[in-house]
């Protein structure tokens, strides 16, 4: 006869994995209750009314409307994306090449901004930027222009006040990745004969490529759903992609119509995401490491 004896590690493994869910279950209550749920209501608002129905996907990738806010959303993104690196990727630069005390200074100033709130600055650079404003009247007083310029309600100011919030995202990311680059590196560059320029294109920019990518990738997602520097800066002209959500939900009363294009929106950034995935870790990204 055979008797069954339980292995004592396999029940304390049982009774570890017990704990550390009755350790997790909590975070995974709030997950479900504030990200899960609202998703999945979002997702069934989108394709029920009255019975399930697809037109309100319909509607979104036929009527022009919805293409023009699509397309001038994504190329909003691209344009911030694009000046932050080209702004931000200096900053970071010259943080990581001074003295410590120095670094603090720069990355200090850098993250000052977000002791703001984000509508606080929007309006700032909306009285900055209106045809009365500090620059239109300083541009008139020296005689430079002799007609205000329009530098708001439109795409211009959009991009200009969006690129402001979202440099620090820009920032902090391409410094982490250049504070991981040893300085060995460029100083065997320059040991072996390279100038200072050929050792950074050959040596230390390649090695910055995922910092890069990690802020610009941050950058493009973060504009994809901006609302208040577009509905404000923009004046009702550059309608991007929340601000058509918005509207067909106050103005148009249509819960389903916004969910489609909240849905379509968040599979896009999915989308972005996965492809990102397959050159670098998200967990980089996202500031995890």
């Amino acid at each position: 006869m055979t008797t069954s004896v339980t292995d004592p590690s396999q029940k304390h493994q049982r009774r570890e994995h017990g704990l550390m869910l009755a350790l997790v279950s909590p975070a995974l209550l709030v997950i479900l209750a504030l990200i899960v749920l609202p998703v999945g209501w979002l997702a069934w608002q989108s394709i029920y009314h009255d019975g399930f129905t697809l037109e309100n996907y319909r509607r979104v990738f036929t009527e022009d409307v919805y293409w023009r806010s699509f397309a001038l959303t994504f190329e909003i993104s691209l344009a911030v994306t694009a000046i932050a690196l080209l702004l931000g990727y200096p900053v970071a630069y010259l943080a990581n090449s001074v003295p410590k005390g120095w670094s603090i200074v720069i990355l200090s100033l850098v993250v000052l901004p977000f002791w703001t709130s984000v509508l606080v600055r929007a309006y700032a650079w909306l009285a900055l930027l209106q045809r009365t404003g500090v620059i239109n009247q300083v541009l008139r007083y020296l005689e430079v222009i002799s007609e205000p310029l329009a530098l708001v309600h439109n795409t211009f100011g959009t991009v200009v006040a969006t690129v402001h919030i979202l440099l620090p995202f820009m920032v902090l990311p391409l410094y982490a990745t250049m504070q991981k680059i040893p300085n060995d590196l460029m100083q065997a560059g320059a040991s072996l004969g390279a100038s200072p320029s050929l050792t950074f294109f050959r040596v230390f920019l390649p090695l910055s490529l995922p910092g890069v990518l990690a802020g610009c990738t941050m950058v493009f997602v973060l504009c994809l759903g901006f609302y208040i520097t577009p509905e404000l800066l923009g004046g009702g002209r550059t309608v991007m992609v929340s601000m058509l959500v918005s509207r067909n939900v106050e103005l148009y009363n249509q819960f389903g119509a916004a969910s489609a294009v909240a849905v379509v929106l968040l599979i896009s950034v999915l989308v972005i995401f996965f492809i990102v995935s397959r050159f670098i870790s998200l967990d980089r990204v996202l500031g995890q490491k």
